[in-house]
C-alpha cells in the first residue's frame, strides 16, 4: 500500500487511493482505506488503463451488498494531489448519510420524461413521506456520473435538475485519458457505456455544492455563424473557417492549435448574467472545431483569460471552509483541460499541494455539470463539513 495513502478521518466519511498497477491489489488497497462498519455509499474513480473486468470483480468482492458507483477518468485526484494510473475513492457511512441511485441506460435515445421518472423513483425511496424538494434541499444533494462520449450531458442534466430543483446537483463526465474513445460509468456491479448513474445523498452534516473557475472574459468576442450542435461542431466563426478565425483571435496560426492552447484560451458564453466556459476539444480535418459542449449558431462567444489557478483554487476552497468550518471531504470534478493547463504552466505541484491541504478527492473529467448546465474548465463538487445541520426539513 502507498504509505502516503492513509485514511483521512475516522467518522462518516473516509477516503483513499492506490497506485498499485495490479487492478485487484489496487481495489484491495482502496477498500482497506475507505472501509467502515456501515456504508451507505462507496464511490471510486479509476484509470482506464486498468483491466476493468478485474476492477469490477474485485469491487464486488470487497463491497458485497454495498451501493457502489464510479467511472473511468482522464486522471485521478487524491489526498496527495493529481495522480495517473491509479484509483481513488471515498465512502459515506450510515446513518449520517442515506443514498439512493438510478442507472440511466441508452443515452443515445434519452428523453426528458425518462430522466424525470428515474428521479421521482429515487426521491420516493429517499423520502417516502413526499416532503417538498425545497425542504429536502437543506439536507440533500444530487450527483451525476455520465458517459463522457455520449454527447448527451446537456439533455440529461437539464431533465434531472428540472425534477429535483431546488435540490443542488453537480456532476462529472467520465474520461478516457486523452484517447476520447470509450468512457464508462459503474453501477449495479458492472461498467456501462452510453449510460449515466444519478445519486441522491441525504446527510445530517452541513454541505455546500459549488462551481468555480479561474477564467474571466476579455474584450475579444466572436459569433458562431455555422454549427452542428448535435455533433458539437463549429464550422464557422465570424463567417470564417472556425479554426483559422479562432487562431487569429489568440494570435496564432492554425497549425499551432492543440489541447494546450485550448486550455489556456477557452471561450465563454454569458448565461443568466454569468459567464461559463465552453471548451474546445480538437480541430477536425476540415478546420471545424469540436467542443466538449453543444454550441449553436448565433451564439456570441467571448475569449477567456486565466488567472493563476492554484491561488484561485486555494482561495475558493478556503471560502468553502469559512462557510462550513472544518470539512470531512471536498469532492471535486475537474476538467481535463485544467490539468493540461497545469502541466503546461508547471503548476501541477502547486495545485496538488492545494488538494492535499483541503482533503480533496475526485477525478479529471471530459466536462462538468452544475444545476441545469453542462460546463467546461471548471471545478464542480461538494464540500461536506463536520457541523450538524438542524433536523428541520429532514
Amino acid at each position: 500500500m502507498n504509505q502516503a495513502a492513509l485514511t483521512i478521518g475516522s467518522g462518516a466519511v473516509r477516503q483513499g487511493y492506490s497506485e498499485n498497477p495490479d487492478p485487484r491489489e489496487a481495489v484491495t488497497e482502496l477498500a482497506a482505506q475507505v472501509m467502515q462498519p456501515s456504508m451507505s455509499l462507496v464511490a471510486f474513480f479509476c484509470s482506464p488503463a486498468y483491466d476493468l473486468e478485474q476492477i469490477d470483480e474485485e469491487i464486488r468482492a470487497q463491497f458485497p451488498a454495498v451501493q457502489v458507483i464510479g467511472c473511468t477518468t482522464a486522471g485521478e485526484i487524491t489526498q496527495d494531489g493529481y495522480k495517473e494510473n491509479s484509483i481513488s475513492g471515498f465512502s459515506l457511512g450510515a446513518p449520517d448519510f442515506k443514498a439512493h441511485h438510478a442507472l440511466i441506460t441508452d443515452l443515445a435515445h434519452f428523453e426528458i420524461e425518462q430522466g424525470s421518472a428515474r428521479v421521482l423513483e429515487i426521491l420516493h425511496r429517499l423520502n417516502p413521506c413526499n416532503a417538498a424538494n425545497s425542504l429536502l434541499a437543506r439536507s440533500t444533494f444530487g450527483m451525476l456520473l455520465i458517459d463522457g462520449m455520449s454527447k448527451q450531458e446537456e439533455l440529461v442534466v437539464s431533465a434531472l435538475n428540472g425534477a429535483i430543483d431546488p435540490i443542488p446537483l453537480f456532476g462529472g463526465s467520465a474520461g478516457d485519458g486523452l484517447k476520447f474513445s470509450s468512457t464508462k460509468v459503474y453501477c449495479d456491479g458492472a461498467f456501462h457505456d452510453n449510460a449515466a448513474v444519478f445519486t441522491l445523498v441525504q446527510t445530517s452534516f452541513a454541505f455546500n455544492v459549488f462551481k468555480f473557475e479561474h477564467f474571466h472574459p476579455t474584450g475579444k468576442k466572436m459569433v458562431v455563424t455555422e454549427a452542428d450542435p448535435n455533433r458539437r461542431l463549429v464550422m464557422e466563426i465570424n463567417a470564417e473557417n472556425a479554426a483559422q478565425e479562432y487562431a487569429r483571435l489568440v494570435g496564432l496560426e492554425e497549425h499551432q492549435l492543440g489541447p494546450e492552447i485550448f486550455a489556456a484560451y477557452p471561450v465563454m458564453v454569458r448565461v443568466g448574467g454569468e459567464y461559463h466556459v465552453r471548451s474546445i476539444q480538437q480541430v477536425e480535418g476540415d478546420g471545424s472545431l469540436r467542443f466538449y459542449c453543444a454550441i449553436d449558431e448565433g451564439l456570441v462567444l467571448t475569449l477567456g483569460e486565466g488567472q493563476e489557478a492554484s491561488r484561485s483554487l486555494d482561495t475558493a476552497l478556503g471560502l468553502l471552509k469559512s462557510r462550513l468550518g472544518p470539512v470531512q471531504l471536498i469532492l471535486v470534478f475537474d476538467c481535463i483541460l485544467q490539468r493540461i493547463e497545469a502541466e503546461q504552466k508547471q503548476t501541477v505541484r502547486a495545485i496538488s499541494k492545494t488538494f492535499r491541504k483541503h482533503k480533496v478527492v475526485g477525478f479529471s473529467t471530459y466536462g462538468e455539470q452544475y444545476r441545469s448546465m453542462h460546463v467546461n474548465q471548471t471545478f464542480t463538487g461538494v464540500a461536506i463539513g463536520t457541523e450538524r445541520i438542524s433536523q428541520e426539513g429532514r
